[in-house]
């Protein structure tokens, strides 16, 4: 069965927030909450680059283990998804996750705590797929109605993939290695940078005496 995945192809993002638009428009996402939301590195410097960020449904989710009363639980298709009716709203699980995909509605000044939200991969929740409480919980269950999620569809650009992993990570390696990168766009000079001074120049070569 398909592992269910998001890719976000940072060559190819142009921070135009059409997915969080998307994400929004499509499930009527309460005020306060974004599901996704679009992070900029960089900005406005050479080496600009932006992603479009929302809940990975990792496989180990630091979300699930912290969960006091275990609101999670994973789909056959491996997306993490919550039950707002078991949720006591303590928010650990926003501490827990590295990519700040839980939220809390938000009001006034200090805001206010209640039902957490947060990506649903278009899968909608534990209510009966496509009914009204679905809906008003969770949003739209696309999955059900053989769909991928709305924030990937509407990407201009296709910079953000998302379904079987397995098809999103040959579409991902494909992109990288027609770029002429291949291996070079994993590993240390990506991750730290490449050296920039202060390395002892090559000896120059002597030259050769012409008769």
């Amino acid at each position: 069965m398909a592992r269910m995945k998001f890719i976000c192809d940072s060559e190819r993002c142009i921070e135009c927030n059409g997915c969080v638009t998307a994400c929004k428009a499509e499930h009527d996402v309460p005020w306060g909450v974004n599901r996704r939301r679009v992070v900029t590195l960089n900005d406005g410097q050479p080496g600009e680059k932006s992603i479009s960020v929302a809940c990975m449904h990792c496989s180990d989710a630091p979300c699930m283990a912290v969960c006091p009363v275990d609101c999670f639980y994973r789909t056959d298709e491996g997306v993490v998804l919550h039950d707002k009716d078991v949720c006591i709203g303590c928010g650990y699980c926003s501490y827990a996750c590295p990519f700040g995909a839980p939220q809390f509605p938000s009001n006034g000044t200090f805001g206010l705590r209640g039902k957490m939200d947060k990506c649903t991969f278009c899968a909608g929740g534990p209510e009966a797929n496509g009914s009204a409480a679905e809906f008003e919980k969770y949003g739209r269950n696309r999955l059900a109605e053989g769909k991928l999620p709305a924030c990937a569809e509407m990407c201009s650009t296709k910079a953000l993939l998302g379904g079987d992993g397995d098809v999103v990570a040959d579409i991902f390696r494909t992109r990288v290695l027609t770029r002429n990168k291949g291996s070079e766009v994993w590993g240390w000079g990506t991750a730290y940078g490449k050296p920039t001074g202060g390395a002892t120049p090559a000896p120059a070569k002597p030259e050769t005496s012409k008769s």
